[in-house]
């Protein structure tokens, strides 16, 4: 089995890496640990040329912060289901592309990521990353969310105030 684990630096995506440590996966199941950096615009360092070096340093080291992530999660993987299953790659370019992409070229047969929850405005604004994905993948998609805070306690106060 082919596992997509795509990851940013947020606690969605560490929910999705741990739910995927959590599992006893079959012997010989890959893992692909991806992130994916937005590529540079020139256009966002505005009317002013000396803003574009700054912007291009701030680029690498988004995409140096994307490596570290990348690799200490394919090093927790290969603690877990052993050496040589994992490869880890950081590309450039627009998120949901690269996802889809990589999930067809590779083959993926499952894609685990976080969901950021956004809701309303902001998600219109935004458009979701995971929505795409899963209407979009070539393969069955797992969305991890967060644990609500309140834990089962939400569910017990429901029950209580029905009565």
């Amino acid at each position: 089995m082919n596992i997509l684990l795509p990851l940013d630096d947020s606690p969605y995506s560490e929910a999705a890496l741990q739910a995927v440590l959590e599992r006893a996966w079959a012997k010989g199941t890959r893992f692909y640990v991806l992130s994916v950096v937005e590529p540079f615009h020139p256009e966002y360092a505005g009317w002013h040329t000396s803003y574009v070096p700054l912007a291009l340093e701030a680029q690498k080291e988004l995409v140096d912060a994307a490596k570290v992530l990348v690799e200490g999660a394919g090093r927790l993987l290969e603690e877990s289901f052993g050496k040589g299953c994992v490869t880890c790659e950081v590309m450039e370019g627009y998120i949901k592309d690269k996802i889809l992409e990589l999930a067809r070229e590779w083959p993926a047969d499952l894609i685990v990521m976080g969901s950021h929850g956004r809701r309303g405005f902001t998600r219109f604004l935004l458009g979701s990353v995971s929505e795409t994905v899963v209407t979009h993948a070539p393969c069955s998609v797992e969305i991890v969310k967060l644990p609500h805070p309140d834990g089962c306690e939400r569910d017990t106060n429901l029950a209580e105030k029905a009565h």
